[in-house]
């Protein structure tokens, strides 16, 4: 994916919006979603008390550091102080997802929520603590959350159709565009993100011509064709026509429709022209190999644009997230990647080192399981050949198509 990005005036009002997108990547959900107006944190108990309704509450248990998360569907962050004590030291609050707030409980000993209720107008939740011992603790992190639902009566929803297809609400509170959502609504959503895009085509073969932004694109489309027609998952694409988005702006896209699952697919290049196969690449600040690296290092200059540098977050925000949920979901991320070599392997051609970690701006969204598929090399004849055909695509189509309905699959049987 060579390339030399030009600094296109007619783009300089579209990257001049993107900057304040980007100031605005942790937004607050739509406009249903009720804010986290105080916690109150007593000796075993916490009260938290919400300006509106809430869908529900989840509540778990992680260790290393020992912490209490309790994720708020259809909930913003708040941002009042706290004053803790007892078993609880430390109360951190972040917007996990478009429509769900995170608040993390950090602890001064071993201890579970036991018990929590909704007030009648669920507009206040109660949580129940309980000390326990350091081996009751690393088993309770271990087990499934615990739900709490307001009553009925007073339970918020996000609006859908009552078609298949989610009808687009408008532009979310960042700016950013919202993708339409094909396929059966409360189902998991999968989110295709075609690289490159506008004035950025990405690697352009020597041996045929053909552009990776178009070869993504089409990519792109089979998949979500493909996942729709299997109708166990939704399916939103970033970009549906020939038009660039910022890397930080296609998972934060992915983040504002509540994505579970982000796909990135590009096609690579290399100096060598017998380079091919498919590789797939996770998260990780370290690279696993100088190659990774510097593919790396060439897909995050296209998030410097005009002379400024969007690859970068807010310290206060990004420890949040970090602390929050990046293990979690580099583990998830890999097991997918694991899952997509092994269902595909009959489909497409692999390298040998298929698995490969890097830290691709496209990939940093801390909760979301996100790969980026390599899906092979433009300066290779057979590769070039297989990816413009419709053959090949389909190929690729299904099968991502199977790791992804063994993917949730997996995660309903854990629940």
């Amino acid at each position: 994916m060579d390339w030399t990005l030009r600094l296109d005036l007619r783009h300089k009002a579209a990257m001049t919006a993107s900057l304040f997108a980007l100031a605005a990547l942790f937004p607050g959900g739509d406009a249903y979603a009720s804010g986290v107006r105080s916690i109150d944190v007593g000796e075993n108990r916490v009260v938290i008390r919400f300006d509106g309704t809430v869908d529900q509450a989840s509540a778990f248990v992680l260790d290393g550091p020992q912490r209490i998360a309790l994720d708020i569907g259809g909930a913003e962050r708040g941002n009042a102080p706290v004053l803790t004590w007892g078993l609880i030291s430390g109360v951190r609050q972040a917007q996990f997802s478009a429509q769900t707030a995170r608040i993390v409980f950090d602890l001064t000993r071993p201890a579970i929520v036991s018990d929590g209720s909704f007030s009648a107008d669920g507009r206040t939740l109660t949580l129940a603590l309980r000390p326990v011992d350091a081996p009751d603790f690393s088993e309770s992190a271990k087990a499934a959350r615990k739900t709490f639902l307001p009553p009925a009566a007073h339970r918020s929803a996000p609006p859908r159709s009552r078609h298949n297809v989610v009808i687009p609400l408008g532009p979310p509170s960042n700016g950013l565009p919202k993708p339409r959502i094909y396929g059966p609504a409360g189902r998991p959503l999968v989110v295709i993100d075609a690289g490159h895009g506008g004035h950025d085509p990405g690697a352009i073969s020597a041996i045929t011509g053909a552009r990776e932004k178009d070869i993504t694109l089409s990519i792109a489309q089979r998949i979500k064709n493909t996942l729709i027609a299997s109708g166990r998952v939704r399916v939103a694409l970033v970009r549906e026509d020939d038009r660039f988005y910022v890397l930080r702006e296609r998972s934060a896209i992915a983040r504002n429709v509540g994505a579970d699952l982000f796909i990135s697919v590009h096609a690579d290049s290399a100096a060598a022209p017998e380079a091919s196969g498919a590789t797939i690449y996770t998260l990780s600040e370290v690279a696993s190999d100088r190659e990774a690296g510097a593919l790396a290092a060439r897909e995050n200059k296209a998030d410097i644009i005009n002379g400024v540098n969007l690859s970068g977050e807010k310290d206060d925000i990004a420890n949040i997230l970090v602390d929050l949920a990046q293990r979690e979901t580099m583990n998830a991320s890999s097991g997918f990647a694991n899952l997509l070599r092994r269902e595909a392997s009959n489909l497409i051609p692999f390298r040998s080192g298929f698995h490969r970690m890097a830290g691709f701006a496209v990939l940093k969204s801390p909760d979301m399981p996100a790969i980026l598929l390599e899906t092979g090399y433009l300066t290779n004849a057979e590769d070039v050949r297989r990816l413009s055909s419709p053959q090949g695509q389909d190929a690729i189509a299904q099968g991502v198509r199977r790791a992804v309905e063994i993917f949730f699959a997996k995660r309903m049987a854990q629940r």
